[in-house]
């Protein structure tokens, strides 16, 4: 079932307002790769940067350009694992956070001032 743009624009809202609900998408995203599920943590990740830095921003820090990142978080596309690290590194320091999955405990943690 696809989601509506109603729903999508609800979840985007959201994340725009509510910063530990923008941490659990990006936490949530991180988890999805990890547990071998792509097309969600695409899809979530995908959802995250619409709501927050957007793919123009995230084009000129990653030094793709914003085309071939959302081909690459697309529903066909495949990211390699190094384009998505990095993509997620740049995430975690816009959000001044760091995600850390550990044995299935979610953990979400504050960058120390040195990563800043």
């Amino acid at each position: 079932m696809a989601l509506t743009r109603d729903f999508k624009e609800t979840i985007q809202a959201r994340a725009r307002r509510d910063r530990a609900f923008r941490k659990e998408l990006l936490l949530e995203a991180v988890e999805s790769f990890l547990s071998g599920d792509v097309q969600t943590g695409k899809t979530v990740l995908r959802d995250y940067i619409h709501a927050t830095v957007g793919f123009n921003e995230l084009a000129e820090s990653t030094h793709h350009s914003p085309k071939s990142l959302m081909r690459m978080l697309g529903p066909s596309g495949n990211p390699q694992a190094r384009n998505l690290f990095e993509i997620v590194s740049f995430l975690q320091h816009k959000e001044k956070s760091a995600v850390q999955s550990t044995c299935g405990v979610r953990k979400v943690t504050r960058q120390s001032s040195a990563l800043r």
